[in-house]
């Protein structure tokens, strides 16, 4: 029997308090950690405060309230807060009347713990509540601390413009919440159970962002394969069809896929529409069916091969990426040669790839962590080194080709190049100069002269 997370149906609307809450004069400042799921809470938190008057700075020098969005998916994630807040003290100490609150994953996983041992915190508020925030941060501005954690079968934020100020790149949350429960995994509990948006209310959006000047789309989800409108009986493929069709000129991604409910739908609705980016982040996890059983991901290496062969089938230069973890509870040699071999089999694009990282109120928790640390360091070592000679021998592959860039704007690296993303998620660096006749946001054609594990390098060629 699992254990499930506790979550309540509610209305949306914050609880009362009896404290005025505007935010007239005062700048709030946010700093977000982890996934594409949390910058787009952070632009939905932005934007519930700008109603009440706060005004958004890039900088924690001026601000009158902190917000940290979290993740809390692995160990390393939760270190980096903690030292984040060592960091904020300064800021504390220089304004009393400072607010620093605690969003997210992180929030709802340790609560109490935070504002007990993080005397510098005073509230803590979970991916469900964020409604609250404006509440909770007068009354700690009053001296009060704060928690809402609560989790909801209903809150989609779906009447939520997000608050989003710079770029051509936009996320739009389509569902929140999982109900995979991976042994490894605290979204369930930290984000609650499925549920989905309504097909209107997403496509309405899209239009919205691309009348703003938008020009790539994500959709996101814990899991947007198992999305579904209620109302319509609508699933993913449906929605992603509805999107491509009304916003054709706007590049549509979405992000993440679960292997079990990748469908043929699905990847013939991918292959049917040009503005969908021809990009797959589908996560394996590990090479072992064993591991794969223990993990409870639901489906065997020879499924997750025959996903991967249909869809280079229909979609031939399709991109690849994945998510590989080493040294899970029990893993042995063999397990570990079985990740790489698939790894070789499939030949990834790119991958995301850790340690294991035992999580409490997980099921793996319970297994112990029995696999040693040099070994998930040499174990993670050497699928690190594999996946990059992949994705060197595969973007050798483009020089030569051309690529349909969307501009991104300069390159970090030297102000005399700028950079654009290919249809399939790669970084294309070009040169730029005065008389260069694109701006950001525009599409471009990069001949590939060279390339890296990790980008690719061109000229621009006329359309």
């Amino acid at each position: 029997m699992l254990d499930l997370p506790v979550i309540q149906d509610r209305d949306s609307a914050p609880a009362a308090t009896g404290i005025e809450h505007t935010g007239a004069g005062r700048k709030l400042y946010v700093e977000t950690y982890g996934c594409q799921m949390n910058l787009n809470d952070s632009e939905i938190v932005q934007a519930i405060m700008n109603e009440e008057g706060y005004a958004h700075t890039t900088t924690p020098d001026d601000a009158d309230v902190i917000l940290l969005n979290t993740c809390a998916i692995r160990d390393n994630a939760e270190r980096r807060i903690r030292e984040r807040l060592k960091h904020l003290r300064y800021y504390k100490k220089r304004k009393s009347s400072l607010v620093v609150g605690i969003l997210g994953c992180m929030a709802e996983r340790l609560r109490q713990r935070l504002l007990d041992q993080e005397q510098l915190v005073d509230l803590v508020v979970g991916p469900d509540e964020y409604r609250r925030v404006p509440a909770l941060v007068a009354d700690a501005a009053g001296g009060g601390k704060g928690i809402a954690v609560q989790l909801s079968r209903v809150e989609t934020y779906d009447d939520i413009v997000p608050l989003r100020t710079e770029g051509i790149s936009a996320w739009v949350s389509v569902m929140r919440g999982c109900d995979k429960f991976c042994t490894f995994c605290v979204v369930p509990w930290t984000r609650g159970r499925e549920r989905s948006r309504a097909l209107t209310s997403v496509v309405e959006e899209a239009g919205r962002l691309w009348d703003d000047g938008f020009k790539e789309l994500t959709l996101l989800g814990q899991n947007v394969n198992s999305y579904k409108d209620e109302a319509s009986a609508a699933d993913f493929p449906d929605l992603l069809a509805a999107c491509a069709a009304a916003v054709p000129g706007m590049r549509i991604r979405y992000t993440t896929s679960h292997p079990y409910d990748m469908s043929d739908k699905l990847i013939e609705t991918m292959a049917a529409y040009d503005n969908i980016c021809k990009y797959i982040h589908l996560p394996v996890q590990s090479g072992s069916d064993r591991i794969l059983g223990l993990m409870n991901r639901k489906y065997s290496v020879e499924h997750y091969l025959e996903r991967m062969a249909k869809i280079k089938e229909l979609m031939p230069g399709c991109a690849l990426s994945t998510d590989i973890i080493t040294g899970f509870p029990t893993e042995t040699e063999e397990d570990h040669r079985m990740t790489m071999e698939l790894m070789a089999q499939v030949r990834y694009d790119g991958a995301f790839m850790f340690k294991y990282s035992p999580r409490e109120r997980t099921r793996a928790w319970k297994m112990g962590d029995d696999v040693p640390d040099e070994i998930k360091t040499r174990r993670l070592n050497e699928v690190i080194a594999q996946q990059q000679e992949i994705a060197a021998e595969i973007n050798q592959q483009a020089i030569g080709s051309t690529e349909v860039a969307l501009v991104e704007g300069p390159s970090k690296r030297n102000p005399a190049e700028w950079q654009g993303r290919s249809d399939t998620n790669k970084v294309v660096i070009f040169p730029h100069n005065e008389q260069s006749d694109y701006v950001v946001g525009d599409t471009i054609r990069v001949r590939i002269e060279r390339s890296t594990s990790a980008t690719l390098f061109g000229e621009v060629v006329a359309a």
